[in-house]
Parts: C-alpha cells; structure tokens; sequence
C-alpha cells in the first residue's frame, strides 16, 4: 500500500539560540512561536501534513507528512514509509518527489507550495531543490523533534534554511508552524520506538 491517503477533512539565528539557550538535553522541549510570516492558509494546509504524519505511524512509518499545493488545491501527498518498505530514501518530503515527478511537470512544481510537518532533512532538501519547489513550510523544527528522540542539539546545527541559502537561495523556507501539535505527535511515537543513530 502506498503512503498516501485519501484526503479528508526560521530566523535561524533565534531558533537556534532559543533552542540552545532555553532547553537542556532530557527535558520535553517547549514548542516555539509561529513564524510571523504564515498564513491561515498555510495553517491549514499544515494540519493536513500533520494528518499524514499521524497516518505514518500505525502504518509503517516515522511522524513525518508532507503536502504539496498549488492554487490553494493539494495536487500530491505523502506520509514516511521508511520502516514498511526498506527504504530509507522514503521521507514524506522525498518520497512524494520521487512517486510524483514522472506525473508532475517542473513547473507545476515550481509553482507550489511544499508543506512538510517537520523541518526537511539534508537529503530532503536536496530533493526539493532538484524538483525546483520554490515555497516551503514546515511544522516542527528539526533540533526540537530530535531532543523528543534523545539526541542532544549539535551546537552548529544545519538547518533547512542555511542548507538552502547555500545552494538555493530563491527557494522560501517558512516555519515552525503549529510546533506544538507536531511535537505532541513525535512525543507519542518516540518513547515506544528504537532509533538507531546510525539509521540501523
């Protein structure tokens, strides 16, 4: 079965000194502000790609869900599926790319808006280059959700927007949004499940 459902109903300098400054290893992170530059309707669309992370995690996957959008209409989504398939390519943001590009042109993607429940990963983020996606938005930032797993903030993170900045500066990256709803969706999944730092 696929990773898709049917649909129903930073600056980076604050982020990282909130993080590294307020929160210390162990304890639950507290979700951060909203990104001022968010909409309602990027609010919207993001409790859909929280939908879909929800949706991973009873059905072979990690929290993660991602929500591509053009014109206000959701034209492809996708939720993780790494642990059901094998595959540790299949992130919400990298596997929607891949099932989607052979049926979505490059400038249909150009033209939309990614919504990704939590802040995408390198290899993430080489794959929304590559598609030429100009707009993202993401949930919850990548050092709080790690913390939720037990891993300690690197104290040089690389996060989405520099990752971008450097190698895509015209792509947009909006967020955290909604933080607190996708960190208590991390928080539910984490405790019960392994995660092999080495991805084993």
């Amino acid at each position: 079965m696929q990773a898709m459902i049917p649909r129903s109903a930073r600056s980076i300098a604050f982020v990282n000194a909130a993080l590294l400054s307020v929160l210390a290893f162990g304890q639950a992170p507290a979700a951060l502000p909203d990104d001022p530059a968010c909409t309602p309707t990027d609010r919207k669309f993001m409790e859909r790609a929280y939908e879909l992370a929800r949706y991973a995690t009873t059905h072979g996957g990690a929290p993660f869900g991602a929500v591509l959008v053009k014109d206000g209409v959701v034209i492809a989504e996708y939720s993780n599926c790494e642990i059901s398939t094998g595959d540790v390519t299949k992130h919400a943001e990298t596997g929607l790319i891949s099932t989607f590009s052979p049926k979505i042109s490059r400038a249909t993607f150009g033209a939309a808006t990614l919504y990704t429940s939590s802040e995408p990963c390198t290899m993430c983020c080489g794959s929304i280059r590559f598609a030429g996606i100009k707009k993202v938005v993401y949930g919850t930032t990548e050092v709080q959700f790690l913390r939720v797993m037990g891993i300690p903030p690197d104290p040089n993170p690389l996060n989405a927007r520099e990752v971008f900045a450097r190698t895509a500066p015209a792509t947009q990256v909006l967020g955290p949004l909604m933080e607190e709803e996708g960190l208590v969706i991390h928080k539910a999944y984490w405790p019960s499940h392994k995660f092999a730092p080495d991805g084993t």
